[in-house]
């Protein structure tokens, strides 16, 4: 069933709450939504847990305000959707985007909740370049995307699409996710990309003593390897799974596998 939950600025959020048992909450990257989770949704129900995929502002059917796409604002809806719930103990899993935003929930509001955290192709601690840290997209890359979203957006979202996965898949499946892309808002697509670009979480990862799973692709063009590295020296009691065939979109590029992968974590 889908609920829309109120935050406490007025945002209204849409999370998908599927199955019974163990909660697994989900938060999606950029430019999607939760529906990029269909086939953990479609298996985690199978094995005793509860799918709950959060749309996180701006994206999907959740409220797309001018502004609010600051980690801060987008760890306070999915904290809304956690109290509503009425959750105690659950497992956090953020891809890419969600990564980030997931560890700031945590520091703000879940260290006592959160039972296993999963960081799936997780752009942490940063997403571009800066003093100290040489990984991942230049800022002035960054920036040449956001000005390209304001000119042709579908293109632009076509070309990010295109470095997504290291393995072939359908036309029809590429098609499909690409549509999940174009049901953002606009202004939350820049935004969000704003975010990515400004944010830096090195410093947040140490408060983190949560059993902590990385999962991460090696042909990872968007978020690269060196990121999972990166966030497996900052956070003590994490475990790197490594994905020799996969991309960004590790759960497309080696499903089976990253099922299995999921499915062992959860279960030990």
């Amino acid at each position: 069933m889908g609920h829309v939950i109120r935050t406490q600025s007025g945002h209204n959020i849409f999370a998908e709450d599927i199955g019974a048992g163990i909660p697994i909450v989900f938060l999606h990257g950029w430019p999607v939504n939760y529906k990029m989770f269909e086939y953990q949704m479609n298996e985690l129900p199978k094995h005793g847990y509860r799918f709950i995929g959060i749309d996180l502002l701006g994206f999907g059917k959740s409220d797309k305000p001018w502004n609010s796409y600051s980690y801060d604002a987008q760890a306070e809806a999915v904290h809304a959707v956690i109290e509503h719930l009425g959750l105690e103990r659950f497992v956090l899993a953020g891809f890419s985007m969600g990564g980030p935003i997931a560890v700031r929930y945590m520091n703000r509001y879940g260290l006592a909740k959160v039972d296993k955290l999963l960081l799936l192709s997780a752009a942490l601690p940063a997403f571009t370049q800066r003093d100290a840290y040489p990984f991942g997209m230049k800022n002035e890359d960054a920036n040449d995307m956001i000005e390209q979203l304001k000119v042709d957006r579908p293109k632009t979202l076509r070309d990010f699409g295109n470095m997504f996965f290291a393995q072939e898949h359908s036309d029809s499946f590429e098609e499909w996710f690409f549509q999940l892309g174009l049901e953002a808002s606009g202004h939350g697509t820049i935004q969000a990309m704003e975010a990515l670009r400004d944010e830096d979480l090195r410093d947040e990862l140490a408060g983190i003593s949560t059993p902590t799973f990385i999962f991460h692709g090696h042909k990872d063009e968007i978020c690269p390897f060196d990121f999972a590295n990166e966030i497996t020296g900052g956070i003590v009691n994490s475990t790197i799974i490594p994905f020799e065939h996969s991309g960004h979109g590790l759960l497309f590029d080696e499903k089976e596998k990253f099922n299995h992968e999921l499915l062992r974590v959860l279960h030990s």
